[in-house]
């Protein structure tokens, strides 16, 4: 883990959709959008974030997730020049830059594909692609997708071509500032193939970050597997909301157990929304619950991250349709003074806890523990050694009266805090306490 990770947290952001590019790069002429970004620079540093998690900014047919020019700037989004003005001015205020690498697919205008489809089985790059030829050199081969999209075409990993391609692009934009990769889809490429991959770019960046998509499975064992630093943790993502709703807060401590096997392990990325997913406003049905997602995303253990638009309470459901991920991945103003003024708070909110986040950095590997549990109530430490952490929750309608062992002031929330060592949380209620000894009972 290389020394700054454990103080980022990202502020995610997808361009496409952020800067109301054309749906498809066919009907688009150029245009300098990129640069647009460096207007919202200061508002992510005021909000807390410490980098900027970018989606896919390569040239692309249609959504960005299917490339065709792993070197190039989409022309939607603009150009070299573009970038690094972005990436200069990023770093102006403290803000790295995350890149979104698709490395397990291409789209089908991806000049290698393109020279199969022309030249057939005999083509040099025929061996970058999982083909099948059923009906003879001069048809359209049969190929391996993602996840059964003909536009997406999945690579072959065990092709050193297509090794060499990768750890080309990750260098190459490493060189020009980037700090580290989001490796989309990596759960669908063998680990093998990363850890071929990622000897090579650490020996040339070994600050790098670089965290994989994966969904569910044996996290650790992929980390392990593949010599990457983190995956994406969706499972705790799923625990937060879902106990939420179903005021079932067993679910979430269970989902802490497994988290803290975790990060015996690694760190992961955690987050309560990303551009794949329904944003956590809508997700919740009950409202004043959005604080209790935002102190657990912030009082864990993981290298938090903040979809854009969250941090306003933005709402959007993802539908399982074509055009169905449009509503979480809207287009935004050209500044943040065009924002509706009633997401305001909840920006504040999220500035309250990164701050909270940020004075305590050991919380980055912190472990927890749950002190009192049932169904709509939650008191959990949160400890590295021997500093310490309370957070209090409640989904009930009632003031709910917990143990809280050596509770200090409060630092987030509301809750009073009584001598005999218990805290009232309001209904509906948090809270996140100091601590006054070594260790709570």
């Amino acid at each position: 883990m290389t020394g700054w990770v454990p103080h980022a947290i990202w502020w995610h952001v997808y361009p496409l959709g952020f800067l109301g590019a054309e749906p498809r790069a066919a009907d688009a002429p150029p245009v300098h959008r990129l640069r647009r970004i460096v207007d919202w620079l200061d508002y992510a540093r005021d909000l807390g974030a410490s980098g900027l998690a970018l989606g896919p900014v390569f040239a692309s047919e249609t959504h960005g997730y299917d490339t065709v020019d792993h070197f190039r700037i989409d022309p939607r989004l603009g150009d070299d020049a573009d970038f690094d003005a972005l990436v200069a001015a990023a770093g102006e205020r403290g803000l790295r830059i995350l890149l979104d690498g698709v490395f397990n697919h291409v789209g089908r205008g991806f000049p290698a594909f393109q020279r199969v489809l022309a030249e057939g089985p005999s083509a040099p790059t025929a061996s970058w692609f999982r083909l099948g030829w059923p009906n003879g050199p001069g048809a359209e081969p049969e190929y391996a997708t993602f996840e059964g999209h003909p536009q997406l075409v999945a690579l072959a990993h065990d092709e050193p071509a297509v090794v060499d391609h990768v750890v080309a692009v990750m260098n190459h934009w490493l060189d020009r500032g980037a700090a580290g990769w989001r490796l989309d889809a990596a759960y669908a490429v063998p680990p093998s193939f990363w850890a071929q991959v990622v000897p090579r770019v650490r020996a040339a960046h070994p600050d790098a970050y670089l965290v994989g998509e994966v969904i569910h499975g044996d996290y650790a064992g992929f980390v392990a597997g593949s010599g990457i630093d983190a995956v994406t943790q969706y499972e705790l993502w799923k625990a937060i909301w879902s106990s939420l709703n179903d005021a079932n807060l067993f679910e979430l401590s269970a989902a802490f157990d497994r988290h803290d096997a975790l990060l015996d392990a690694f760190v992961p990325l955690t987050f309560v929304g990303n551009h794949d997913v329904t944003r956590i406003a809508s997700r919740l049905t009950d409202e004043r619950h959005l604080p209790h997602a935002l102190a657990v995303l912030f009082t864990v253990g993981g290298t938090p991250s903040v979809y854009a638009g969250d941090e306003q309470a933005f709402r959007g459901v993802k539908e399982d349709r074509a055009g169905g991920d449009d509503a979480v991945r809207p287009a935004f103003p050209d500044t943040p003074d065009g924002l509706a003024p009633f997401g305001w708070p909840t920006y504040r909110l999220h500035q309250d806890l990164i701050g909270l986040r940020r004075r305590h950095p050991w919380l980055h590997r912190a472990r927890t523990r749950v002190v009192e549990l049932d169904n709509r109530r939650l008191c959990y430490e949160v400890r590295d050694g021997d500093r310490a952490l309370l957070v209090a929750l409640n989904l009930d309608d009632a003031p709910a009266d917990l143990p809280a062992p050596s509770a200090g002031e409060v630092l987030a929330g509301e809750a009073s805090v009584r001598p005999e060592g218990r805290v009232t949380v309001p209904g509906h209620g948090w809270a996140v306490l100091s601590t006054t000894d070594q260790r709570c009972a």
